[in-house]
């Protein structure tokens, strides 16, 4: 065997190993809704009642009207109707447990699994670190919470409703056809495992066909919810072809997975249909040798008929349940694998007493990816009141550490303090607490506009709203808006401009008064005369907390009281705005390549 196949068999029986782990792990996910199955199961057995009683009646009523042809009498009305009236009873019956059952494992998977169930998903992406949400897209996630989710619910109301009730029917129809006459019994229960055997293995086969169409399903989610989120630039660089033909061999594929696996799954009630045409033809033959032969009762060769026909119902029933198990197990792996992925982990410590804002940085390293090193050795202090600005080329590492102090991630060496208090040892709650922050991209949920700025500050009142958005110098376009405060908008609503939505995330920080301020390119969607007035804003406000400024427009950090300027994640100088220009160093040139003309 050469060492392809070797790693092709291999890859194949991690595989089986994963898909039969993911089915245990479903058997354990729905035990909590083992009473709600338990009575399913009692439902079920009325309906095996109904279903045993119906072809016992009708057989006692063909030998009943096949005696009266042997010997007409008068009264054979009286005779049948109750039977009649006793069959239709049963039927009725049988259509309303059927319903209530359908009716019970509908709601109940719905309510007590799947909503459950997308409950912990979301809880589980709030402990997820950044690092998962930067590497994934949004549509893949959303795509396993609703498409995969529905699925698994959807499968597993057919596994319980389906090879519960199957089995059940299947066992207890195969006793009677022994009871009622074993000698017609013979054929029909030797070709049934014929058809599940069959019915398994074209199940088996579509397994590859299913989890490939849920895989391809959460990549075409993500493509469509970018190429949404993109539209406008996708139109301005007429991309739409290109996107649209991407997107095309993306469907195709998960089109033909789904054909695959429809079709395996398809094939199987065709084959037990052959499989119980067989048995119709060795219990019709059968049953005719024994009337003549031996003097079996029509009555009893037109019950096993019966029995016959129920029987291929469950073995339909349990081919098609068969299938769902495959279906459910594909949906599954997605989302155990993203209910299984590790947590970062979080301290349960607490700041001690008021918060100065001295923040301290200790021979810090930290990389994305640990072959490409990012921050190396990097030491500064800040203490409180002072504005800080980071300055550097793109990649220097500049909202890198806005990330640690964040700690959005955790540096691999060294510590950051916060007045003396190592943050590694505090909750990223409490951590986040200190901090107000306005990024360079912006951020609104639809809601309204006095919503949105009291975001960080649910308990504020309108007042002090007002008053954030005056001193940010927001109310005045506020104001004109058509429902002012109470005017509805979102991330992509055209009613505020790109540098009017910045200044509403600048109101918000501000509110959220707390110790530390970070400003990350706060300024980059705003004009020149907005951004004189956020400044002045900015000036007196800050005066008492610590403020990290990260900005590529060096007008704006000029009155800093430190300038870190980085490169390649080192701080390679730092001062003053004046004493940096006298160095004629990095920041010089980076001065001079804004300003020189």
């Amino acid at each position: 065997m050469s060492t392809k196949e070797m790693k092709q068999n291999s890859e194949q029986k991690e595989k089986r190993r994963l898909f039969d782990e993911t089915g245990k792990r479903l058997l354990r996910e729905i035990r909590p809704l083992r009473g709600w199955i338990l009575l399913s199961a009692l439902l079920c057995l009325i309906l095996i009642g109904c279903a045993v009683a119906a072809p016992e009646l009708l057989g006692a009523l063909v030998d009943r009207l096949y005696a009266w042809v042997q010997a007409p009498a008068a009264g054979l009305a009286r005779s049948l109707l109750p039977g009649l009236g006793l069959l239709l009873g049963i039927y009725a019956l049988q259509a309303a447990v059927t319903y209530g059952n359908s009716y019970l494992l509908n709601n109940v998977v719905s309510r007590y699994f799947c909503a459950e169930l997308r409950i912990r998903l979301s809880e589980k992406l709030r402990r997820l670190p950044v690092s998962y949400v930067d590497k994934t897209p949004a549509g893949d996630v959303i795509d396993r919470m609703m498409e995969d989710v529905g699925n698994m619910a959807d499968s597993i109301y057919g596994i319980v409703e389906i090879l519960l009730t199957g089995f059940l029917q299947m066992f207890v129809i195969a006793g009677i056809l022994f009871f009622t006459d074993w000698r017609m019994a013979i054929p029909v229960v030797l070709l049934s495992p014929l058809s599940v055997f069959l019915s398994a293995k074209m199940a088996t086969l579509g397994e590859k066909h299913w989890d490939k169409h849920f895989n391809l399903g959460g990549e075409l989610t993500a493509l469509a919810e970018e190429a949404y989120t993109n539209y406008p630039t996708t139109k301005a660089f007429n991309r739409e072809a290109e996107l649209q033909k991407k997107y095309d061999e993306l469907s195709l594929r998960h089109q033909r997975n789904g054909i695959f696996g429809n079709f395996l799954s398809s094939i199987v009630q065709p084959v037990i249909i052959f499989v119980d045409a067989l048995a119709y033809i060795a219990v019709a033959v059968l049953g005719g040798w024994l009337i003549v032969h031996r003097g079996l009762s029509i009555g009893t060769v037109v019950t096993v008929i019966f029995f016959a026909r129920q029987l291929s119902a469950p073995l339909e029933r349990i081919a098609f349940g068969l299938s769902f198990v495959q279906h459910v197990k594909s949906a599954a792996k997605r989302v155990f694998t993203l209910l299984d992925l590790p947590e970062e982990e979080d301290p349960a410590g607490c700041v001690e007493g008021p918060t100065r804002g001295r923040v301290e940085f200790r021979h810090a390293d930290f990389s994305y990816d640990p072959e490409k090193p990012l921050i190396r050795d990097l030491s500064f202090t800040v203490e409180p009141g002072q504005k800080v600005a980071i300055v550097g080329p793109t990649g220097a590492g500049k909202t890198t550490i806005v990330n640690l102090l964040m700690r959005f991630y955790d540096i691999q060496k060294g510590q950051i303090l916060i007045d003396g208090q190592d943050i590694s040892q505090l909750s990223r709650a409490q951590t986040r607490r200190l901090f107000a922050m306005v990024l360079q991209d912006t951020w609104l949920f639809k809601g309204t506009v006095a919503e949105n700025v009291g975001y960080g500050s649910p308990e504020v009142s309108r007042e002090e709203i007002e008053r954030a958005c005056d001193l940010a110098y927001c109310d005045h376009f506020i104001r004109r808006l058509p429902q002012g405060y109470d005017t509805v908008i979102s991330e992509d609503s055209t009613a505020v401009s790109s540098g009017q939505k910045q200044l509403l995330t600048i109101a918000r920080a501000l509110l959220a008064d707390r110790s530390l301020l970070i400003l990350d390119e706060a300024t980059s969607n705003v004009d020149t005369r907005t951004e004189l007035l956020i400044q002045k804003a900015m000036d007196r406000l800050m005066g008492g907390r610590t403020c990290f400024v990260i900005a590529h427009r060096l007008s704006t950090i000029v009155d800093a009281d430190l300038i870190l300027v980085l490169r390649d994640g080192r701080i390679v100088e730092q001062g003053t705005h004046k004493s940096l220009l006298e160095q004629k160093g990095f920041y010089y040139e980076l001065f001079q390549s804004q300003y020189a003309i």
